[in-house]
């Protein structure tokens, strides 16, 4: 495949702006979606100080992958696979949870320095991937019913969840028919058209107070610590095998995408500024960011491979950052919005699994089928476990046997490595 610009080509400044409004149009919703979530839960006080800190971390992380990490043209955004450990672990609080993060990324950034890292791609076989690309997704279902249901005590939770039923048929056929760029940047164009659809069927949504600063920085920018149960970090490392494996793969791909030299290089650089942008995230107390595997997509749509090419949308970012009436104005998103685009990332997550099951043949026999299927299963169920049956569990167990995700990781594991170990093909 041939681009306009290679990745160290600096386009002119006019085709520099145009790409990386294009960047920036798929960026912002995957910070909303995600960051608002968070933001919603008993973690980090005011939405608006949260999602000034995460935009302020992910356009910071951004612009050190792209000159100290990989170096490649790979989008950044915060990372869905702790949302699981985040909302298995709200019993703990919010100091707890910030350590984890903490811990998490100094173990993520040591490994990667010291080239251990390596010796954990062993344990992802693609079949271990693809069911952690989907459990991703099945987990997060109780998230996304309360988002699609949610309307705010003013609307009845069916009429929430009609518009969104009809809003994700209408999303989804969206993405049979459109092509390029449009579909790359389908999710912002969905914010945009489903929010005033919204407010027009049942009323405005909540706008930021009118005292709300224009420009200005969170005050709050360093979070409380506690030291975590055995539970939350467990639950929290094996969440962070997962993001590993995510930004692994990420990396891989785009610079597989490109023929970019010096692989090893670039993915260790990369894996260890990911690492340390979760640091920072413990730190600030949000959730961490890792590298996400759409952006082969809007490369491929855009024909540029700079990565130069996201410097103008990480100073956009960092702008939108220092500004809590922009904020204010892009957290006003309704739930039930923000749960129809999340149902549509997710969607496409399980896409993307069940496309490397194929490719790698992940699936030739029955026994293939069995470690696929039961730790999908079993995930789900304990991501529905009602809160009668979690608070009957021991403190120290609750964050590890009630997250699906987690219970999906170990049983794979499990089932790949021990139970149905032998020469596959």
């Amino acid at each position: 495949m041939e681009f306009t610009c290679g990745i160290d080509d600096r386009p002119g400044s006019a085709s520099l702006l145009i790409f990386g409004l294009q960047w920036l149009a798929v960026t912002v919703p995957i910070i909303l979606i995600i960051g608002k979530v968070v933001a919603g839960l008993d973690t980090g006080g005011p939405a608006i100080p949260y999602l000034q800190k995460l935009f302020l971390l992910v356009a910071l992380v951004m612009l050190a992958q792209i000159y100290l990490g990989h170096r490649l043209p790979l989008v950044l955004g915060p990372a869905t696979v702790l949302l699981i450990g985040i909302l298995a672990s709200l019993d703990a609080g919010s100091g707890a949870i910030n350590a984890a993060t903490l811990i998490g990324g100094l173990l993520l950034a040591g490994l990667a320095a010291t080239g251990l890292f390596r010796h954990l791609k062993d344990l992802f076989t693609p079949r271990v991937i693809a069911v952690v690309l989907m459990l991703i997704a099945f987990t997060l279902a109780p998230t996304i019913l309360g988002l699609i249901t949610d309307g705010g005590g003013a609307v009845p939770a069916t009429q929430t969840f009609l518009f969104s039923l009809a809003f994700a048929f209408a999303l989804f056929i969206a993405n049979g028919i459109l092509r390029g760029i449009w579909r790359s940047t389908l999710a912002f164009s969905a914010i945009v058209i489903g929010t005033p659809v919204y407010a027009a069927l049942f009323g405005a949504v909540p706008l930021p107070p009118a005292d709300t600063a224009l420009f200005a920085l969170p005050g709050d920018l360093v979070a409380p610590l506690a030291v975590p149960g055995a539970g939350v970090l467990a639950a929290f490392l094996i969440c962070y095998l997962a993001l590993a494996t995510n930004d692994l793969g990420s990396i891989q791909s785009v610079g597989g995408l490109l023929g970019a030299d010096a692989m090893d290089g670039r993915v260790n650089r990369g894996v260890v500024v990911t690492g340390l942008g979760n640091i920072a995230a413990g730190l600030t107390g949000v959730i961490g960011p890792v590298n996400f595997s759409l952006s082969p997509g809007v490369i491929a749509a855009t024909g540029c491979a700079s990565r130069f090419a996201l410097v103008p949308a990480a100073v956009a970012l960092g702008l939108l950052a220092a500004s809590p009436l922009a904020i204010g104005y892009l957290g006003s998103i309704p739930g039930p919005v923000i749960g129809v685009v999340l149902t549509y990332v997710m969607a496409s997550q399980i896409a993307a699994g069940l496309m490397l099951g194929q490719e790698k043949g992940a699936v030739r026999t029955f026994d293939d089928g069995l470690i696929i299927g039961i730790p999908l299963l079993l995930g789900t169920l304990a991501a529905f476990l009602p809160g009668a049956v979690a608070a009957g569990f021991p403190a120290t167990l609750r964050p590890l046997i009630t997250n699906g995700f987690v219970v999906g990781v170990i049983v794979v594991l499990v089932l790949e490595h021990i139970v149905y170990r032998r020469p596959r093909g």
